[in-house]
């Protein structure tokens, strides 16, 4: 029983470090379904279709600036905080239907989603 108690702290560790971050989490078992990079103010590609279930990795590929990709919808909702240049946050979309992914600080980004 000792022995799991570092682990399990350790985990918590892991977790309270990433929330700290601005970081969104999703566990996934798969590596990310789609990958879209937020670069030149825009979201590319500008719209998916996915799978209810599937994840989009969502990449600051910027260099110099700060995005924040965040969905709020009555069916399913997320907000990856702060993204600095080169961070990665993977996001699973659990529901069908139609969603717009927004950047909290450069409002004409929006990146389409449809979830069969």
């Amino acid at each position: 029983m000792g022995a799991t108690a570092p682990r399990r702290a350790g985990a918590a560790l892991l977790v309270i470090a990433l929330s700290a971050s601005g970081t969104a989490l999703a566990v996934a078992s798969d590596p990310a379904s789609h990958r879209v990079t937020q670069k030149g103010r825009a979201f590319a590609p500008g719209a998916i279709t996915m799978q209810a279930g599937e994840v989009i990795e969502i990449v600051n590929d910027d260099g110099e600036l700060v995005h924040h990709a965040y969905l709020d919808s009555p069916e399913f909702s997320f907000d990856t905080g702060e993204q600095g240049p080169g961070s990665k946050t993977v996001v699973s979309f659990p529901r069908r239907g139609q969603f717009t992914v927004l950047c909290g600080i450069h409002p004409k980004m929006k990146l389409f989603v449809s979830v069969n």
